[in-house]
């Protein structure tokens, strides 16, 4: 595991921007699996204004997670998140594209269709994640296996409420759609991106206390291949030890 801590969130996304760009330069077929959400928005913005659109040639991408019962169309949905920070300004085709349909009436068939995508693809480069306030990672919530794959869940109380930020009305939200712990930690690179002071908590669990199911996201730290991105509030909690590690 490496631990690298920035000043700010924007010193963070570029960096960690040319760090996907790196590992990703290096595969023949690469396939990316990118978070929504509010961290790595910075990091798919620095992806679209520092890079050409010719160094996207090739890639493919396979989604996250989803609310079930949403998809695309839906403004809150995951895969209107990452459409609208990611897919249109790098101008990637659909056909690029694997994300889970959470409207879909056959939510099994959506997670087959995303392993065998992965598979084909053989296997995800890097996979992009963040870290929720009660230590989940994708929609792997507390309690999740560490052999896990893609798979429909019960959402946590903590996931339901902060979901809500992503909506304009109250919503719904009782299930989601995710790829496994297993299957995460079945890419060739795992990067973690933590920020806010809000998170600072939760890293500290994450970082001084046993890898534990009941904290998902420190399940990834095993991964031969996994860096965690800090910006400087998110690490506030932590030891001199930890914050040595910023090499």
């Amino acid at each position: 595991m490496r631990i690298v801590i920035y000043p700010t969130y924007e010193a963070l996304s570029a960096k960690a921007a040319a760090h996907v760009m790196q590992l990703m330069a290096a595969s023949d077929q690469p396939l990316l699996c990118p978070a929504s959400g509010d961290t790595p928005a910075g990091l798919f913005k620095a992806m679209a204004n520092t890079y050409r659109p010719s160094q996207y040639a090739g890639w493919s991408f396979v989604g996250l997670d989803e609310w079930v019962g949403l998809n695309g169309a839906d403004e809150g949905s995951c895969r209107y998140s990452i459409n609208r920070d990611l897919f249109r300004p790098l101008g990637i085709s659909e056909n690029n594209i694997c994300f889970f349909d959470g409207r879909s009436t056959d939510l099994p068939g959506e997670c087959l269709r995303a392993e065998q995508f992965i598979r084909e693809k053989n296997g995800i480069d890097v996979a992009i994640l963040g870290v929720g306030m009660n230590g989940h990672v994708a929609m792997n919530e507390p309690g999740s296996a560490i052999d896990s794959r893609t798979r429909v869940v019960t959402l946590h109380p903590v996931t339901k409420k902060v979901g809500q930020k992503y909506f304009n009305q109250p919503q719904v939200l009782d299930e989601g759609i995710t790829l496994g712990i297993g299957t995460l930690l079945e890419s060739r690179h795992i990067i973690l991106m933590v920020s806010g002071k809000h998170k600072a908590v939760i890293v500290q669990k994450m970082l001084e206390q046993p890898a534990t199911n009941e904290l998902p996201a420190s399940l990834l730290l095993q991964h031969p291949s996994v860096t965690l991105f800090l910006d400087a509030d998110a690490a506030v909690c932590l030891s001199n030890r930890e914050m040595n590690n910023n090499q």
